[in-house]
């Protein structure tokens, strides 16, 4: 099965929200829908950007569950943007829909 990830860069956190319980609440959305292969954060351009790594039959579900996940961290952070890729061979490829 493929696998694909959803990159979200993430802006201020909602009242009374601890910044550890952003990721593990993204990496539940996307485990409701699928199955998670890894999630992770970092700081680029001084902005926090989470990873969630999963996998989906095809392109467009993986970017309906990347909608879901980027819908369900807006309720503990503000998702400022996100983005679906997919792994191609040894590249992350942005999915792009017909």
């Amino acid at each position: 099965m493929p696998s694909y990830r959803v990159t979200l860069t993430i802006g201020a956190l909602r009242p009374g929200v601890a910044p550890d319980a952003v990721l593990p609440a993204a990496a539940a959305a996307a485990a409701e829908l699928t199955t998670v292969e890894a999630s992770d954060v970092t700081v680029a351009s001084g902005m926090a950007r989470m990873i969630v790594r999963f996998t989906a039959d095809d392109a467009e579900l993986a970017v309906q569950i990347g909608r879901h996940v980027a819908q369900m961290t807006d309720a503990v952070a503000e998702p400022l943007a996100w983005r679906v890729t997919e792994r191609v061979r040894s590249r992350w490829l942005p999915v792009r829909l017909a």
